[in-house]
């Protein structure tokens, strides 16, 4: 029975089970809508529903009582999409109420199963629906006969509107709310004559929550109305920012809300977060420091001491301060902000908000480009100190971020996150656990072992989340989902599996609209995998207005594949200045992998010009830069443009023993067309060796020709599953002379064929194909 009745019946401590202080002017127990909720109740009780149907309702019953009012269709098609033959039993019960005389409502609320006579009922006095019940009969039974005819008129007024309103549905219908004498139940003397020629206001009921619905309320809501709210959009922001209401949407509702309770301390925090989703500085700043005024103000402390409140909210007001301007990039207000909170905290000895600056201040250290090792070990250190499991975590994983960013070895950083995950999973840290898996994917893809990335991003997306699962959210849409799947995006486009990546990233839309914060991921991750597609194609038609949305999104990456299209473009002087500008910024901000990127593309300028002995340091220096900081697939990069250019100088000999080092982690990790590339070079280093020359001079020997063949052969079908036809029209090149060099004339008259089909296609001239990579 237990499981019949999981969502119905559950702890009544998740309600508080006292009417809340009224400050928005609204009671929220007896009312037409509250009625429709009893009456649904009273359907579920007393009718035989079946388990699927009573488990659908059940899910209903606290968003029901606690969510905002709704209007009558609202109400009826909720229930009907769990329930048909209880939406319309409730429908029936309605209309007998509403339809008929006063004592029909009376009947209804005679013939309710009392919590405590009622012991057969499954409505028992330690439920939620118990609960309920006795508020809702409590209420009732202190309504004098005016405020009960009063009732009866709003309930007759709820139940006609529905009917009587237009087809379209976008006028809210109103609803008669009760006055504050009227439904106090501490109230007993009859308010209701004074003024029975007032009229009173319509209030417009909020729209469905239930049903993701964004238009905005315009009356007052109740105080737990209003709590629900504010609770539901704050755990969507969170967990699924796209299920919460638009930005707009909900800056109308919450300067609805502030409208008739401007101290409501949590809707300025609310309001804090909707504007850090549109980057708005100024409405942010300002709802942050409200909120803690109003803290201040409402005395909602913990301690009665004022003066700690006071110092407590001041202290806290100016650390969060300072993260919002670090995260909006204002270091020297970051910096003064977080000065004020630690002198603050200093001053009230209060060591769990000095930790919190700490590790603040190391991250301000970071952002700012400067070292900060040795503060996040000593955050590390006192985080352990006072038994702050969180901050202490974030700090190792920071310690491994850096450690990467230092080039040091996989297997120390490992151990590190091993340890953390031990911490995670003690204090059941959900959130920091999906930070640790998307961080060990960002960290294999780093050293360029895709397998390892590709479990770990698997592990993330499969992993059952430890959060409660609320407001019908599945899966936490936060940051390190997002990067997960931008990386397993990326791992199909380096196998040729563009059909595969079109499918995440139409889930990142879906997930991650254009409006939400973690949506620039996907969107440079796009760019860069069209950009990266096009430019292997050689189609540098396409890729160039890609450079401009790049830049928008990260600077540093637009620049580098400015100069890339610059440089294909044969504009060498134009690409070596932005290459030059380039190394100097990554230099200063320490980023490795584009140091490397820079230096390799420096070194292809130096091959148009015909200098392969120019290029042979900078490539030597790329290499050992990235063998430092274990980057292999850079090394391997590396390793191919240093046998290219052996090869170039007349040593292919030499550019074979190199190669054959990069060969084995390019197949095993290598995207399809560095796979492709590898192939195609190791041939041509076959060729040279054997003595092969383009007019085909030369005898080539038995094991280098089968090698030679072997190898276009393999890069032709690479190249074939990226239809990547440019490089497929050098491969037959290649295999169309080889062929005839060997007398194999059937061959080499197929891959001619196939090299002039190609030819006519692309209707573009082929650059020489011994001099490129």
């Amino acid at each position: 029975m237990a499981s019949v009745h999981e969502s119905l019946y559950f702890n009544p401590m998740m309600t508080n089970g006292v009417v809340h202080a009224n400050v928005f002017g609204i009671k929220d127990w007896v009312s037409p809508y509250k009625i429709s909720v009893l009456a649904l109740l009273y359907e579920m009780t007393s009718s035989k529903i079946t388990l699927p149907e009573r488990r659908r309702l059940n899910k209903l019953i606290l968003p029901l009582q606690q969510g905002p009012d709704l209007t009558l269709g609202q109400f009826l098609k909720t229930v009907e999409e769990c329930c048909p033959q209880t939406a319309y039993a409730v429908k029936l019960r309605l209309h007998e109420m509403a339809d008929g005389e006063l004592k029909d409502m009376e009947y209804f609320f005679s013939t309710l199963p009392t919590p405590f006579t009622a012991f057969d009922s499954e409505a028992y006095k330690t439920s939620v629906v118990g609960l309920f019940m006795r508020h809702m009969l409590l209420a009732y039974n202190k309504l004098s006969f005016s405020q009960v005819y009063k009732l009866y008129k709003s309930l007759q007024h709820y139940y006609h509107s529905h009917y009587a309103k237009p087809t379209d549905g976008q006028v809210c219908v109103p609803t008669l709310a009760a006055d504050d004498s009227d439904m106090d139940l501490t109230s007993t003397e009859d308010t209701v004559g004074d003024r029975a020629d007032k009229e009173e206001l319509d209030t417009p009921l909020h729209e469905s929550e239930l049903r993701c619905d964004n238009t905005p309320s315009r009356g007052p809501l109740s105080q737990k109305q209003a709590e629900y709210f504010l609770a539901r959009q704050a755990y969507l922001l969170k967990n699924d920012e796209n299920k919460a209401l638009r930005p707009a949407a909900l800056q109308e509702e919450l300067n609805n809300m502030l409208k008739f309770n401007p101290d409501f301390a949590e809707a300025h925090y609310l309001n804090y977060l909707n504007s850090m989703r549109v980057q708005d500085i100024f409405l942010s700043a300002h709802s942050l420091l409200h909120y803690f005024d109003r803290l201040i103000l409402s005395g909602n402390e913990g301690k009665s001491n004022g003066d700690e409140g006071y110092g407590r909210s001041l202290r806290y007001a100016a650390l969060n301060l300072a993260s919002l301007h670090c995260r909006f990039g204002h270091y020297q207000q970051a910096d003064l902000a977080l000065q004020e909170a630690i002198r603050i905290a200093q001053e009230s000895n209060d060591h769990v908000c000095l930790q919190h600056c700490l590790s603040w201040l190391y991250t301000l250290e970071h952002m700012k480009g400067s070292e900060s090792t040795v503060l996040t070990q000593d955050s590390v250190k006192m985080a352990a100190h006072f038994c702050l499991p969180y901050l202490g975590s974030l700090d190792i994983q920071s310690l491994v971020q850096q450690g990467a960013m230092q080039g040091k070895a996989a297997h120390k950083l490992m151990d590190a996150l091993k340890d953390t995950e031990i911490l995670h999973w003690k204090h059941s840290l959900s959130e920091l656990i999906e930070i640790s898996l998307a961080q060990t994917t960002s960290i294999w893809r780093m050293y360029g072992k895709s397998t390892m990335a590709l479990q770990q991003a698997q592990l993330l997306l499969n992993m059952s989340s430890l959060e409660p699962v609320n407001f019908g959210v599945h899966q936490n849409n936060t940051e390190a989902f997002a990067v997960a799947l931008c990386h397993l995006a990326e791992l199909h486009a380096e196998q040729g599996l563009y059909s595969a990546t079109s499918e995440i990233f139409q889930h990142l839309k879906e997930q991650f609209p254009p409006h939400t914060q973690h949506s620039k991921l996907w969107m440079l991750c796009d760019l860069k995998i069209q950009f990266e597609r096009h430019m292997n194609n050689r189609k540098y038609h396409l890729a160039e207005p890609l450079v401009k949305a790049m830049s928008a999104l990260n600077k540093t990456e637009g620049l580098y594949r400015k100069a890339q299209v610059l440089k294909a473009l044969n504009r060498s002087t134009e690409a070596y200045s932005i290459l030059q500008q380039l190394q100097v910024h990554c230099e200063k901000t320490k980023c490795t992998e584009i140091i490397i990127r820079v230096m390799l593309s420096t070194a292809e300028l130096h091959w148009e010009s015909s200098s392969f002995s120019t290029a042979l340091p900078l490539l030597l220096q790329a290499l050992a830069l990235a063998r430092q900081h274990h980057l292999q697939s850079l090394a391997s990069e590396a390793i191919l443009h240093l046998a290219f250019t052996q090869l170039m100088l007349g040593i292919p000999e030499q550019a074979l023993t190199v190669l054959h080092e990069a060969m084995e982690p390019i197949l095993a990790h290598g995207a399809v067309i560095d796979k492709g590339r590898a192939m195609l070079l190791a041939a041509r280093c076959h060729m040279a060796v054997a003595g092969f020359r383009l007019k085909g001079q030369g005898h080539l020997g038995q094991h280098s020709a089968a090698l030679a063949v072997d190898g276009l052969n393999e890069a032709e079908s690479y190249f074939s599953r990226l239809n990547c036809k440019e490089r497929l029209r050098d491969a037959h090149y290649l295999q169309a002379q080889l062929h005839r060099s060997l007398g194999q004339t059937a061959q080499s008259n197929k891959s001619a064929m196939n090299f002039r089909l190609l030819d006519q296609e692309l209707q573009s001239p082929a650059p020489p194909v011994f001099m490129q990579l």
